[in-house]
């Protein structure tokens, strides 16, 4: 049993596709195929169900997988603390942002650290808060840009970037446009164009609409903010964004206060734990580009999205 071997059970197990799988860990799709028959010869049991178009896990898979994983950290760990110790950063970090956000300081920060540590191989991905916060949770994204409707999902470490109101967004001409304050049942009289679930913004607008059985005609969805607007702009729907989005319209949208919902759509960085010394680099980083003034932190760049 080898290394790589697990390395490509867990790519696997978690892409549930050996294409996606041969992409991340950048060998041929028959050379993933290869290796995962010999581990199940090796192991006496085979570790997938190959039989549907997604791939899933057996019950003998479903017991490995866990293993494979701390093998595998326990393995990464080893040249961590020898690079530690000699002041040398290297291995791989996996860095998640939510779908549509376009967010200056997180390449900032990346731009610097990779200067800082260019031993270390930097993998960006793009995905659903959702699915974000749950990559972070088993490992397999060390550090993720996520919105969020709590400022820190259970059992994660979080710092929040920011923390703002949802507003209701609305063409010249519409019948909201001269209230500027709305409340949620004013607005479930019209079409509704929002993020897609598994966005922190959507998340907020929905748990608010649920605390009082109220059920919006969500009729549009996009996860980028233009989109949204664009749509608003056209009249097609009441565009839900948030405050500093909504600023970026003003030319073509006027933004509505919602009075009733008081929980924030908040954007945050998300960790699970900083044993590794490349992470911990990484989140000194980030820390210096958020919080430094200028350009990068304007209310734009920050559009509060998914």
């Amino acid at each position: 049993m080898e290394l790589r071997q697990l390395e490509y059970f867990v790519a696997v197990a978690e892409e549930q596709n050996f294409t996606r799988a041969a992409e991340r860990v950048r060998i041929s799709q028959s050379g993933v195929s290869a290796q995962i028959r010999q581990l199940e010869r090796e192991l006496g049991a085979e570790l997938f169900d190959r039989s549907a178009r997604t791939v899933t896990l057996t019950v003998a898979g479903k017991a490995a997988l866990g293993h494979a994983r701390a093998a595998l950290a326990a393995a990464g760990a080893v040249g961590q603390a020898v690079g530690e110790v000699t002041d040398l950063i290297r291995g791989r970090l996996t860095v998640g942002m939510v779908i549509g956000c376009t967010l200056t300081p997180l390449f900032d920060a990346l731009a610097a650290f990779h200067q800082a540590h260019p031993g270390v191989e930097i993998s960006l991905l793009e995905d659903s808060s959702d699915r974000l916060v749950e990559g972070v949770r088993t490992g397999a994204v060390d550090l993720a840009l996520i919105g969020a409707a709590t400022a820190t999902p259970e059992g994660l470490d979080a710092l929040t970037i920011i923390s703002e109101r949802l507003v209701a967004a609305v063409p010249a001409g519409h019948s909201l446009a001269k209230q500027r304050r709305v409340t949620l049942r004013d607005l479930i009289a019209h079409p509704i164009v929002c993020m897609p679930p598994g966005t922190g913004l959507r998340t907020v607008f929905d748990q608010a609409c649920a605390a009082q059985s109220l059920q919006p005609a969500i009729t549009l969805q996009a996860s980028a903010a233009d989109a949204i607007a664009d749509l608003a702009a056209r009249g097609l729907a009441v565009a839900i964004l948030s405050d500093s989005m909504a600023v970026h319209y003003r030319d073509r949208l006027t933004a509505c206060t919602i009075d009733d919902v008081d929980t924030p759509a908040l954007l945050a960085l998300i960790w699970k734990s900083t044993h590794s010394p490349g992470l911990r680099e990484l989140l000194v980083h980030s820390r210096q580009a958020f919080t430094e003034p200028g350009p990068a932190t304007s209310p734009r760049t920050h559009g509060l999205t998914p």
